[in-house]
């Protein structure tokens, strides 16, 4: 009997998978392009040069990008009560990020509530508005309540 080794992945690819999510979100957000095709230009060869995407974990991001537009509302619905404003209302990167964490908090379970947070906070920080980070850590936190962490 073999036994399966788990699969392991580097902590900072996973980072780079979530900053190139969260542009790609963005984009989706933005111009309502089908998430295929947005999917499909992160991909290509010369962006993938360009970018370093070899140093991103790839499944991952894939991951990420195909599942949250599939699963928008339920998300949305999930930290919405938490927000001090209309949810149309929200920066879009803020509103990315917030996909991003819930996503995370309800569908990655193996990943600790605090490192979903974190990373969140840590784009939001480098992406977002000043002090959004503090939002986004208010938010998930209320949010990861819903999702029995």
């Amino acid at each position: 009997m073999q036994i399966q080794k788990k699969t392991r992945f580097s902590p900072k690819a996973r980072t780079a998978a979530r900053q190139y999510a969260l542009q790609a979100l963005y984009q989706w957000q933005l111009t309502e392009k089908n998430i295929d095709l947005i999917l499909e230009e992160f991909l290509e060869e010369p962006f993938l040069e360009e970018q370093e995407m070899n140093q991103v974990d790839k499944p991952y991001f894939k991951m990420l990008l195909l599942n949250i537009p599939q699963d928008v509302e339920q998300l949305d619905k999930a930290f919405s009560p938490f927000l001090d404003r209309k949810i149309d209302q929200l920066d879009p990167i803020e509103l990315a990020i917030l996909r991003i964490g819930c996503y995370e908090l309800k569908y990655c379970r193996e990943i600790p509530f605090k490192v979903v947070i974190n990373e969140a906070i840590n784009l939001a920080k480098y992406f977002g508005a000043d002090k959004s980070h503090k939002y986004i850590n208010g938010i998930l936190d209320k949010s990861r309540i819903e999702f029995s962490r």
